[in-house]
């Protein structure tokens, strides 16, 4: 199930393979209940119940994601949206508390979750590159920490390193092509962002 896409995790799922749900749950548990945290502020038993509803919603109601609307991630994240609002309107109701005028809610919620997607996004992107530079010697970790992290030219590597300008750059291609089957492998041949 690990070299299985997003979508054809779904489509699994859709034709009742519990495999398909277990491999979607164990690649996006971290980011779900993260961003639940945040949407539920930090209560940790109404964000458990909020994880396990989304997963709920995906076995029961045989949702289907359609990639010409947008990235995977962000659909789950609607849904993992969706479902909080659901749950917290309905503990509003149940408790009898005064109630936000639904589209202020729903403003300051899209807001929020914005913010907290970002965060999360940016989070789930370092902890990505983090273990992807494991994967390379330490010279191509010193030159990718060098040419990006810390701004130097090719030509002041060289110099750093004390090696000829033609042994950074095949280093370099090397390295980026080391990167790029690294998140080929990771994302199934799918690739997350823009």
């Amino acid at each position: 199930m690990k070299s299985k896409t997003d979508e054809e995790l779904i489509e699994l799922i859709v034709q009742n393979h519990r495999l398909a749900l277990e491999e979607l749950y164990d690649r996006y548990i971290k980011l779900i209940y993260s961003f639940s945290l945040k949407i539920a502020q930090g209560d940790t038993d109404k964000t458990k119940e909020i994880v396990q509803r989304v997963f709920l919603r995906l076995w029961t109601t045989k949702c289907t994601y359609n990639p010409s609307q947008g990235q995977f991630v962000n659909w789950l994240l609607t849904i993992t949206r969706n479902v909080a609002i659901d749950l917290i309107r309905k503990e509003q109701k149940y408790k009898g508390t005064v109630q936000l005028e639904l589209d202020e809610w729903r403003q300051m919620q899209d807001q929020h979750s914005e913010d907290v997607l970002q965060k999360v996004s940016r989070n789930l992107l370092k902890q990505q590159i983090q273990e992807a530079k494991r994967h390379l010697s330490e010279p191509q970790q010193r030159l990718i920490n060098l040419l990006y992290w810390e701004g130097y030219s090719l030509s002041e590597i060289a110099e750093i390193e004390q090696k000829p300008l033609g042994t950074i750059k095949s280093r370099l291609h090397q390295t980026l092509k080391k990167l790029r089957h690294y998140f080929s492998e990771e994302t199934g041949g799918v690739r997350h962002g823009k």
